[in-house]
């Protein structure tokens, strides 16, 4: 059983932008269920008081020059979150209220950014949704739990490129999610107004193990 300290609880959408339903070169399948259901994370976490942080991607070349090996367009401007794009724009579905924190990041990580920090404060508890789930979530996830911080991954609330890639990425982050916890959008959003109910904990390190024949099986068990 779970329950969250909701005054020390932050919701945390990460990269819902519009250029994963609009651009072919960076598609999440089942984007409108991702978005569908991270938006029914915002409505509880709304009503209950729990704040709510948004992370969105902007490669902005006048912050940080393309890094070495980095993809860049023929004109040499960024091949993906271009901040001169619509594409770059947090989805309506899931957009900040007034007064919602937004942090603008130019890495896979939250934490990459020097104010990240501040900004977040000291919460005991991330509640984590958004894509992609093996880059830009799973970099996140794995410097908060750095930093003592525990993180819900709410698996159904996270896309990727393809439903296989998805579920490995949960499994792979559950795997080694240390002092956290991982659950669907139901369960998460019950958690988020104050209730108890049952969440998958790791115990021990990596007591997952799936093939390409198992990999459903495995992720609807977490």
């Amino acid at each position: 059983d779970l329950s969250l300290p909701l005054g020390r609880t932050i919701l945390l959408p990460i990269d819902m932008q519009e250029e994963h339903r609009i651009d072919a070169r960076y598609l999440v399948e089942g984007y409108d269920r991702v978005l569908a259901n991270a938006a029914a994370l915002l409505d509880a976490a709304r009503t209950s008081g729990v704040r709510v942080l948004h992370a969105g991607f902007r490669r902005d070349f006048n912050r940080v020059p393309p890094r070495p090996f980095e993809p860049v367009a023929s004109d040499g401007t960024p091949i993906f979150s271009d901040p001169d794009l619509p594409g770059c724009a947090i989805c309506p579905e899931v957009a900040p209220h007034p007064g919602e924190d937004v942090l603008w990041k130019n890495d896979l990580s939250c934490f990459s950014e020097s104010g990240f920090d501040q900004m977040l404060g000291h919460p005991d508890w991330l509640v984590i949704c958004g894509v992609w789930a093996e880059a830009c979530v799973a970099a996140t996830i794995r410097d908060a739990v750095a930093r003592g911080i525990h993180v819900l991954l709410v698996k159904d609330a996270v896309g990727s490129g393809t439903a296989d890639m998805q579920k490995s990425a949960v499994i792979n982050l559950a795997n080694r999610l240390y002092g956290g916890a991982v659950c669907d959008t139901d369960t998460a959003a019950a958690l988020l107004s104050g209730e108890t109910r049952p969440a998958w904990h790791l115990v021990g390190s990596a007591p997952l193990r799936y093939t390409g024949d198992t990999i459903a099986p495995v992720y609807d068990a977490v």
